[in-house]
C-alpha cells in the first residue's frame, strides 16, 4: 500500500538508467535531501544540515522531461514521427547555471548561524532531439524558446555559501558533479506518451558568469593579473594585443597545474611558481563547458 501510495504522489515518476548510476543511490522516490549528502566530512563551523538543499540530479531531470512530456509528443507528431517506432536515440541537451544570490540574511530573529550569502545552481533544458533508426540526421522536436527566463530555469541546489568560498563550494557540488559524470555514462529509461524512451544527456555550463567561472575552475579571482578565463595573457599583454588571443585552458590542464603549485616540483620562488601556472591556485572542481547560448 505504502508503495502504491506513493506513485500517486505528484511529481512522483518511476525511472531506471542502464547501467545503473554509479556513486548513486538506487533509489528513485527521492525529494529534497542535504546538499551535502555524498560528503562525510563536516564543512568548518556551520551546521551541515542548514548549508545546502539539493534534488538529486536525475530526479530533477526526469521531473523537468514529464513536464515536457506534452512537448515532446507534440514534437515526435509534427516532424511526422510515429512515436510508437521512437523508442531510442533521444539526446536531451541540459544548460547548467551557478550564480550568488548576494546578501540573504536574516536581520532579527534567532535561527542558526548561517552564511550570509547564497548561491543557486540551476538548469534549463535546452533542446530534445531524436534520431529515429533509418535515419542519418537527429531531429529536433523540442526547442526551448525562453533559454534565458526565470520559468525555464529549474533550481537543483540552494546554499548558503559565499560564491568566492571555494573550499565550500567544492564540498556541496562535489556530488553533484559526480551525478552528472554518472548520467554521462548512462541511459536514462523513462515512460514518456505511455511508451518506454531511453534518452542520452549532454550537459553545457553556460549559465556561469566570470567570477564563478574562476571560482570551479581554480583560478586567481578578479585582482590577478592573469584576467583571461580562457587563455594566458596578464593584462599587459592583453592590453598590447587585443587580437591574438587563442583559448589555451582546459579543466585537465588547470588540474596538473594546480598539481605544480602544490607540490612546486622544480622547488621555484612563488613568483616564478605562479608565473609557471599562471593563475592556477586552488584545486578545479567542476567542468564548465562553454557553448553558444
Amino acid at each position: 500500500l505504502r508503495s502504491a501510495e506513493k506513485e500517486l504522489l505528484p511529481g512522483f515518476h518511476q525511472f531506471e538508467w542502464q547501467p545503473a548510476l554509479k556513486n548513486v543511490s538506487s533509489s528513485w522516490d527521492v525529494g529534497i535531501i542535504d546538499g551535502l549528502s555524498g560528503w562525510t566530512a563536516s564543512v568548518d563551523d556551520v551546521p551541515a544540515d542548514t548549508i545546502a538543499r539539493r534534488f538529486r540530479y536525475d530526479v530533477a531531470l526526469v521531473s523537468a522531461l514529464k513536464d515536457l512530456e506534452e512537448d515532446i509528443m507534440e514534437g515526435l507528431r509534427e516532424r511526422g514521427l510515429d512515436d510508437s517506432t521512437c523508442t531510442s536515440g533521444f539526446t536531451v541537451v541540459v544548460k547548467e547555471s551557478c550564480d550568488g544570490m548576494g546578501d540573504v540574511s536574516e536581520k532579527h530573529g534567532s535561527g542558526p548561524a548561517v552564511p550570509e550569502k547564497a548561491v543557486r545552481f540551476s538548469f534549463t533544458i535546452m533542446s530534445i532531439s531524436v534520431r529515429a533508426d533509418e535515419e542519418e540526421d537527429a531531429v529536433t522536436i523540442f526547442q526551448e524558446q525562453k533559454p534565458n527566463s526565470e520559468l525555464s530555469c529549474r533550481p537543483l541546489c540552494l546554499m548558503f555559501v559565499d560564491e568566492s568560498d571555494h573550499e565550500t563550494l567544492t564540498a556541496i557540488l562535489g556530488p553533484v558533479v559526480a551525478e552528472r559524470k554518472a548520467m554521462l555514462e548512462s541511459r536514462l529509461i523513462l515512460s514518456v506518451g505511455g511508451l518506454l524512451r531511453s534518452f542520452r544527456l549532454f550537459f553545457r555550463g553556460t549559465g556561469f558568469d566570470e567570477k564563478m567561472v574562476r571560482e570551479m575552475e581554480g583560478l586567481e579571482a578578479s585582482g590577478s593579473m592573469y584576467v583571461c578565463t580562457l587563455c594566458d595573457s596578464t593584462r599587459a599583454e592583453a592590453s598590447q594585443n587585443m587580437v591574438l588571443h587563442s583559448i589555451t585552458r582546459c579543466h585537465t590542464e588547470n588540474l596538473e597545474r594546480y598539481e605544480i603549485w602544490r607540490t612546486n616540483p622544480f622547488s621555484e620562488s612563488a613568483d616564478e611558481l605562479r608565473d609557471r601556472v599562471k593563475g592556477v591556485s586552488a584545486k578545479p572542481f567542476m567542468e564548465t563547458q562553454p557553448t553558444l547560448d
